[in-house]
């Protein structure tokens, strides 16, 4: 099964952010990395969750690892719900990031992900490099 590790990034709320991933075999390690000029932070951990799973698409199983509450719950618990709201919270407010929710949404559709919450900047090896390479990528952004 293939592991990931995401993390976003961004210097101010909003500001220059940052995304990165980490993919693994066990064997072969892949890091990417992206920023934008002006996003907030749940746009960049969205973003590196849509990169990582774009990257590896024709992987039908994955253990995807998240310090993020926003995406994981968003998953798991969420989404469902919104797409019975016509994309409308429970407040029947609009889903705020909806077109990135969706590109997730249907990027996932058809394969099993095992979604691993992992508390940040706790000295977990992956989630720390995910973590660097966002904010490295978020401050090249704003140079």
């Amino acid at each position: 099964m293939l592991k990931i590790w995401t993390d976003g990034s961004c210097l101010g709320n909003p500001g220059p952010g940052g995304w990165a991933f980490i993919a693994t075999n066990g064997t072969d390690i892949a890091e990417r990395s992206g920023g934008e000029p002006d996003t907030t932070n749940n746009r960049m951990e969205l973003t590196a969750v849509i990169r990582a799973l774009y990257a590896t698409k024709h992987h039908r199983e994955i253990e995807l690892h998240t310090d993020s509450q926003y995406v994981k719950n968003g998953m798991q618990i969420w989404i469902p719900q919104w797409k019975n709201n016509n994309w409308k919270t429970a407040a029947k407010k609009p889903v705020k990031n909806k077109e990135l929710w969706q590109q997730l949404d249907e990027l996932a559709m058809g394969r099993k992900i095992h979604w691993v919450w992992v508390r940040g900047h706790a000295g977990e090896e992956f989630n720390e490099r995910c973590d660097e390479l966002a904010r490295t990528a978020a401050e090249q952004i704003k140079k």
